[in-house]
C-alpha cells in the first residue's frame, strides 16, 4: 500500500513540539514516519523544502529576509550549534547565530540520520549525525 503524503500541517503539528534543540530528534522521528526523506532548511528566511518519495511540502518563509555572513566562521559555529543542543537557545537565537557565522542552509537525511551545514558557497561545512 502507498503512503500517504505529509502535508504542511502535519509537519508544523511536529514542529510544534520542538522548544529547544534537545528536542530534535524525536521531531524527525515523527516527520521520517510522515514519509519525509529529505528537508533543506534555508537560515536566510525560514523557509524548509520538506521531500518524499516523488512528494515536496513547501513551508513558507518564517521572518523577514536576514542577511548571512559571506565567510563561515566554523568554530564559532561549532561551540554555539552545541549549547543549542544542550537547549541552552531558542529557535531565533540558533537562527542568528547560524547568520552571523555564515551557515545558508542545512539539509537533514532521514536514510543516513545527518544534518549537514552549508555555506553561501555551498561548500560543507559540518555534517552531524543525528541521535536516534
Amino acid at each position: 500500500m502507498k503512503k500517504p503524503m505529509f502535508t504542511v500541517d502535519q509537519i508544523k503539528a511536529a514542529h510544534s513540539k520542538v522548544k529547544s534543540g534537545a528536542d530534535f530528534p524525536s521531531y524527525i522521528q515523527e516527520i521520517k514516519a510522515l514519509g519525509v526523506t529529505h528537508y533543506e532548511a534555508y537560515v536566510t528566511d525560514g523557509h524548509i523544502d520538506y521531500h518524499g518519495d516523488s512528494h515536496t511540502a513547501k513551508v513558507p518563509a518564517k521572518y523577514d529576509a536576514t542577511a548571512i555572513a559571506d565567510t563561515a566562521n566554523i568554530e564559532a559555529f561549532k561551540t554555539e550549534l552545541v549549547a543549542h543542543q544542550q537547549g541552552k537557545t531558542d529557535y531565533n537565537t540558533f537562527i542568528k547565530m547560524c547568520a552571523t557565522y555564515g551557515i545558508e542552509k542545512w539539509i537533514i537525511c532521514m536514510e543516513k540520520m545527518t544534518c549537514t551545514y552549508y555555506d553561501k558557497a555551498g561548500n560543507e561545512i559540518l555534517v552531524e549525525q543525528i541521535p536516534q
